[in-house]
């Protein structure tokens, strides 16, 4: 029997620096705690179609955007569950759907253009977004990275996470492999991302002010779509999309 979830939250990112991401620990002692997934390395399997459709549509920044991903938190083997998600985002609210499901069964679904083992609601969803963008909905990118995930000690709705070491390739697209690839991020750099159902903590706020540090605009996805075509730069952590 499958697992479902649904969220429904904002997702504001941050580049910070290695020696900020440093302050930033020290200023969460006693706000925040290391979650149920603590360190992982997460690696996930992007669907697109042939003409990376869902990748242009989201370095349009336009106020609607949707994607389709495969996410295991460490190397899954065939019998291991992973994450089927479909991630909308409509006026910065992020809505994710979620299905937990065998690894061998997703990946056979998806070779044979069948329907995903899964039942309900998230699931329909799941297929009628296959079933629009067509029989090229494939994984077309693995992207992983090593993440530190924060939830509150006071039980609010309310989590951090810290993302190093992102990489992308276009081959190997097996949640089982190892992780290697292109780089997205400059070595001193350190994706944070706060994700909450409203505002922010007043001490969050207070290091942010502090620290001068904004909130940006980034895509891991639409980045590494920027790389695959050659039209962007982001080595040295210059430009985001």
């Amino acid at each position: 029997m499958n697992a479902q979830m649904t969220f429904k939250r904002y997702e504001l990112k941050y580049m910070l620096t290695r020696g900020q991401a440093a302050l930033l620990k020290d200023a969460m002692q006693g706000h925040m705690a290391l979650d149920a997934f603590g360190h992982s390395t997460i690696r996930n399997l992007y669907l697109d179609t042939d003409s990376f459709r869902l990748a242009r549509r989201s370095i349009e920044k336009p106020l609607y955007k949707e994607k389709l991903r495969i996410r295991a938190y460490g190397r899954a083997g065939e019998g291991d569950e992973v994450f089927v998600e479909l991630k909308k985002k409509f006026e910065s609210v992020v809505y994710k759907r979620r299905l937990t499901l065998p690894n061998r069964a997703v990946m056979e679904a998806l070779r044979r253009g069948e329907p995903l083992p899964a039942e309900g609601q998230i699931a329909r969803e799941i297929e009628a977004f296959r079933g629009f963008y067509g029989e090229t909905l494939l994984p077309r990118v693995f992207l992983s990275y090593e993440r530190e995930a924060y939830r509150p000690t006071d039980g609010q709705d309310f989590r951090l996470t810290l993302d190093e070491n992102i990489l992308w390739r276009a081959d190997r697209l097996d949640l089982g492999t190892g992780c290697y690839g292109a780089a997205l991020l400059g070595p001193d750099q350190v994706l944070m991302e706060l994700k909450t159902p409203g505002g922010i903590p007043l001490w969050m706020v207070r290091f942010l002010s502090g620290n001068r540090i904004r909130k940006i605009s980034f895509s891991k996805y639409g980045t590494a779509y920027r790389q695959l075509m050659g039209a962007d730069d982001v080595m040295g952590g210059r430009r985001y999309a």
